[in-house]
Formats: structure tokens, sequence, C-alpha cells
């Protein structure tokens, strides 16, 4: 890993016997449009710092880009537990049990 770009490790906290529940096609497009929208905002804290900002805005910035991630990651989330509360074929408790570590491993 650089200093230059570091980057995230991804980890599959999974269960392994869960279904796939992915977002919804609207969902999907405004988690998108989102996440470009957090890209920008990235870009433009970096052209910050590359112009020599005052920490303070840059500061600013970057919480304003945590809770954007924090939105966006809580609508996931939600779309996630309706699908499971939807789901009528996997054991009401093993779902409920899986939210739970869900909400317990983001928060």
């Amino acid at each position: 890993m650089s200093a230059q770009s570091p980057e995230i490790e991804l980890r599959d906290n999974s269960p392994k016997n869960t279904g796939i529940y992915p977002l919804s096609p609207e969902r999907h497009e405004e988690i998108l449009r989102r996440l470009r929208r957090i890209e920008g905002q990235i870009r433009g804290v970096q052209r910050m710092v590359e112009s020599g900002r005052d920490c303070r805005d840059i500061v600013y910035q970057i919480v304003a880009i945590r809770q954007a991630l924090a939105s966006t990651g809580s609508i996931v989330l939600e779309c996630y537990a309706q699908q499971c509360l939807s789901n009528t074929d996997r054991c009401r408790t093993e779902t409920i049990h899986e939210l739970i570590d869900l909400f317990k491993d983001v928060s």
C-alpha cells in the first residue's frame, strides 16, 4: 500500500448460506448518483489540499463526505433489511439474527 493511493481491504463478513439481495433498479440509480457526488466531493478535497487551502475548510468538507457516506450506507442497509424481511423462504429468527449482526458490524 502506497501513501499516494491507499487501498481499501474489502472483507466478506456475509453469512455464506444467505441469498443475494441486490438493490432495486430505482435504488441502484440513486446510490450510484450519490456515490458519484461523493467521488466529486473527494476530488474537490484533493484539489483543496493541493492548492494549500485552510485546514478548517478541508475538515468541514471531510465531515460532509462522511455524512454523505453514512446516509448512503443507511439507504443500502434499509434496502437490505426490507428484502431480508420480505423473504418468506427463510426462517424469521435466522433473518432477524442476520440483520442484528449486520447492524452491529456497521455501527
